[in-house]
């Protein structure tokens, strides 16, 4: 009897041992990275998109999220993804022009007539387009999320394209983003996002531009006291999945990890509004004045650049403006 029931004991933990293992073997883990702190509207809603989707696929699939550029720059996780050393990656438009150059008409100032076109470009057949254009470069977009309008910071007030001239303005790594703020007067200066709070501070960059919360949270506020309101454009954040991971994944795990991210999507509209309120707030307790300028001369100063595309970015700019 005795030998019969550690037989059986040893069958059963074998064949436990056996399901655990192919448990664990099943399971995909998504390593996903991102600049912005936990505190973010962006990274709240990544971690809703991650809970989802391990509910979904049954623990199947697992995302495990990296805040705080933990695993390099956005420019930095965009290679190790592209290495296959990681999964998943939150970017922005700009950063993405230099991978794939559709995404360079989201970095076009003032093409964007309000927010409700904003989103419908995204949401429907041009905004897919543009997440699935960068395959060649081994990678597609998911999802976008909103990032609010980019508007200038500095020291002192800026209220017309004249205050910019001669300043160091900071920008993103975005071949659109030096054009604008050439033709606007200022020296564009390209710098990483993690080293513009120092360079703000040291005088080595005399302005930024950024939405509100990132002007907020990441502690710009203390040094820039001046936020004009131009909001020359609105730049998404952008989800982006390597095509060696997406593809691996069954077709099932697919769908729930696309709509989990469009989910998401929809959910970030919502804390974007509150955290915009809230961060505004917050910068004002800190000293900081927002300006209202009339944006007229800002939108005049641009024009040249559209001259300057390309006839397919032409194109894909006339498919955004005839979106209803």
């Amino acid at each position: 009897m005795n030998i019969r029931k550690n037989i059986l004991t040893t069958v059963i933990g074998t064949a436990l041992f056996i399901g655990l293992s192919a448990s664990s073997i099943a399971a995909t883990t998504l390593k996903l990275s991102h600049n912005h702190n936990r505190d973010h509207a962006v990274h709240k809603a990544m971690t809703a998109m991650a809970t989802e989707v391990k509910a979904e696929t049954k623990g199947e699939v697992i995302i495990r999220i990296y805040p705080d550029a933990q695993l390099g720059t956005q420019r930095e996780s965009m290679e190790l993804l592209q290495n296959g050393a990681l999964d998943l990656v939150k970017s922005n438009a700009a950063e993405l022009e230099a991978f794939s150059s559709d995404y360079s008409a989201f970095n076009l100032p003032y093409l964007f007539r309000d927010k409700q076109h904003f989103y419908n470009v995204q949401e429907g057949a041009v905004g897919e387009d543009i997440l699935e254009a960068s395959r060649s470069s081994g990678f597609i977009g998911l999802t976008y999320y909103d990032a609010g309008a980019r508007s200038f910071y500095a020291g002192k007030p800026i209220n017309s394209p004249e205050d910019l001239k001669g300043l160091k303005v900071r920008v993103q790594p975005s071949p659109s983003a030096i054009n604008m703020v050439t033709a606007l007067g200022g020296n564009p200066t390209p710098l990483a996002y993690g080293e513009l709070y120092t360079a703000l501070q040291q005088g080595v960059v005399d302005a930024a531009e950024n939405n509100i919360p990132s002007f907020s949270l990441s502690g710009h506020a203390e040094v820039s006291k001046f936020m004009t309101l131009d909001e020359h454009t609105m730049v998404p954040d952008v989800l982006v999945i390597s095509t060696k991971a997406f593809d691996a994944m069954t077709p099932e795990n697919q769908k729930i990890v696309k709509q989990a991210a469009l989910h998401s999507s929809q959910l970030m509209k919502t804390l974007w509004a509150e955290s915009e309120t809230k961060e505004r707030t917050k910068a004002e307790k800190m000293g900081v004045t927002f300006i209202n300028p009339d944006k007229t001369p800002f939108m005049e100063a641009v024009q040249p650049i559209y001259q300057q595309l390309t006839p397919e970015i032409t194109a894909l700019v006339e498919r955004i403006k005839a979106v209803k």
